[in-house]
């Protein structure tokens, strides 16, 4: 199960997730009725040799979260870099915090 990060920005959310050892193309990244679902697998590489110790962990995932409801999920982006994925979700305008100025009279 990777390990992830969400922040919240003024004008959007930011999903940081780890995922040492994958692949870009093993890795998938689906939007459907609010829920964001990143899924992917790591690979333990098929090489007949003999293998005295196995810790890291392989196989699939599979990791939702609901988005509010405030996003524009036409817009989001992702990169990949150095096992790290990073999307950014925007927020819809209407979301976005605004001040208003108050007068004194």
């Amino acid at each position: 199960m990777p390990s992830v990060d969400i922040a919240e920005t003024d004008v959007e959310f930011v999903v940081r997730t780890e995922l040492p050892g994958v692949s870009k193309e093993d890795v998938k990244v689906h939007i459907d009725n609010g829920t964001l679902t990143i899924k992917g697998e790591k690979k333990l590489e098929t090489k007949d040799e003999k293998r005295h110790r196995i810790e890291c962990a392989y196989g699939s995932f599979v990791r939702s979260f609901t988005l509010p409801q405030d996003v524009d999920v036409e817009k989001i982006g992702a990169e990949y870099k150095n096992g790290i994925l990073c999307l950014s979700i925007p927020k819809l305008e209407k979301a976005k915090p605004k001040q208003i100025e108050v007068k004194v009279s």
